[in-house]
């Protein structure tokens, strides 16, 4: 096996985080799940320690409170794939940087999402633009690169109202 360089290391990250957001628009929960840091990752034997208390990972989805521990974390992305019907992710300035064994992952997610149609239609209901900034964090393991935490903040959108509260009187 040959040692990892910082070069295989940041594609390995951006592959993972890719991963991360595939999993998502296929509402692959499985796949989802084992992206994310177990305490077995870790080296913790779940029989003695709390894994609660191992390497805890965390999640803050716009507008949401901090999530941690994998139950809580994992929970709240079964409820988005249960209610979101669409999603497409177009990430764009994707930064990736590795030191060690932790990776940061910052990223814009450009979000196409759409529900369920009114009156029970078998058709999509309206999609949906969202632009949301990311901060991805992963940490080595024996079976790659695994996401640590997740924090997702929207971007606010600049109105003409506020470029003219700008301009000299």
């Amino acid at each position: 096996m040959s040692t990892p360089t910082p070069d295989t290391d940041v594609e390995q990250v951006g592959l993972a985080n890719t991963a991360f957001y595939e999993a998502m628009e296929r509402g692959d929960f499985e796949t989802l799940s084992s992206l994310w840091l177990t305490p077995a990752d870790l080296g913790v034997d779940e029989e003695y320690h709390d894994p609660a208390d191992a390497g805890v990972v965390s999640c803050v989805h716009p507008g949401w409170p901090v999530l941690s521990g994998r139950g809580e974390v994992l929970r709240s992305y079964a409820l988005i794939m249960a209610n979101t019907e669409y999603i497409q992710f177009f990430l764009t300035d994707v930064h990736v940087s590795v030191t060690g064994d932790t990776a940061l992952v910052t990223c814009t997610e450009n979000i196409l999402s759409g529900g369920p149609a009114p009156d029970d239609s078998d058709e999509l209901g309206p999609l949906v633009g969202q632009l949301v900034v990311a901060t991805n964090v992963f940490r080595r393991t024996p079976d790659g690169w695994k996401l640590w935490s997740h924090h997702a903040s929207p971007v606010l959108a600049e109105t003409g109202a506020e470029e003219d509260d700008e301009s000299p009187g």
